[in-house]
């Protein structure tokens, strides 16, 4: 399945000279990144979390494993912003565990465990199915950092098209902290 394109990407390095000075140190150490547990979807479908960064064309790359869903954007902590998690709705025959966003419903629960142990809850506030040809224009709104944090699940769906594009439609599933 193919991944939705995420139009929000990380800045390109900024270019620096010889004569530049040293940037500045930070007094206290940054803390490493968030790592990624598990999310459990409201039927009690559950995939590992896997942090990806977005590719050199904007498309947030997908595990090959089924049981695993790409983890790419904001921190489960942060005050604002999409942790957006893709996954296969099914691969090589099999079902995958996203393949339960087609089912679900406003007011499910979805459950994020950190690598730390944490749970983090969230309740399903938006269903939105997208034909692939439209999803690079919302992707800002679905996928973009700004506005209140939210988790964004996302997979693909429709009729099967084949090629690069797998199926015609993306599902996008967003829940709010509880």
């Amino acid at each position: 399945a193919a991944a939705p394109a995420a139009g929000t990407s990380t800045p390109p390095p900024t270019s620096t000279s010889a004569a530049a000075a040293p940037a500045a140190q930070p007094s206290t150490p940054v803390p490493p990144a968030q790592q990624p547990g598990t999310v459990r979807l409201p039927s009690g479908a559950t995939a590992t979390l896997v942090r990806k960064d977005l590719g050199p064309d904007g498309e947030l790359p997908i595990p090959a494993d089924l049981g695993q869903a790409t983890w790419w954007g904001a921190e489960l902590d942060a005050a604002g912003g999409a942790s957006v998690f893709a996954g296969h709705v099914n691969w090589r025959g099999a079902t995958g565990p996203f393949a339960e966003l087609w089912s679900a419903r406003i007011g499910g629960a979805v459950t994020v465990v950190d690598g730390a142990g944490k749970t983090w809850r969230y309740r399903i506030s938006q269903l939105l199915t997208v034909h692939k040809d439209d999803l690079p224009a919302q992707a800002d709104d679905l996928f973009g950092q700004s506005g209140p944090h939210r988790v964004v699940l996302a997979t693909c769906g429709g009729r099967w098209v084949g090629g690069s594009d797998g199926y015609e439609e993306n599902r996008i599933v967003i829940a709010e902290p509880e």
